[in-house]
């Protein structure tokens, strides 16, 4: 896969319920950072990790995360193809990233290979 799936998010009202259920069902491993309202799921073998958290809006989505060379570019290709931005790109302390969404409304998220 060129630009493989790395991270995925399960946001909603209650990141601690949420967390409890994907525990309780999977067995994921979780560490909360409650400082930020996320849970770090574990990566397992054969599987790629993610997080679990409280979105700010109180929305309950989820969200796959494709690793990239060039963000930017991704991200304007997107446009061009009818996406939509939801976030432009941004440098955090651990990862630079952005959000769009597909032509049919799915948020889609891309990092910034490497990170």
């Amino acid at each position: 896969m060129a630009n493989p799936v790395v991270h995925f998010e399960v946001l909603g009202k209650d990141r601690e319920k949420l967390a409890g259920f994907y525990k309780e069902l999977f067995g994921w491993k979780t560490q909360d950072h409650l400082d930020m309202g996320y849970s770090i799921v574990e990566k397992e073998e054969g599987g790629i990790g993610g997080g679990i958290g409280e979105s700010k809006d109180g929305a309950s989505h989820v969200t796959f995360y494709v690793a990239t060379e060039d963000p930017q570019a991704t991200l304007d290709k997107a446009v061009s193809l009818g996406g939509t931005v939801v976030m432009p790109l941004t440098e955090l302390p651990m990862v630079t990233l952005a959000l769009f969404t597909d032509p049919e409304g799915h948020t889609i998220g891309i990092i910034k290979a490497g990170e």
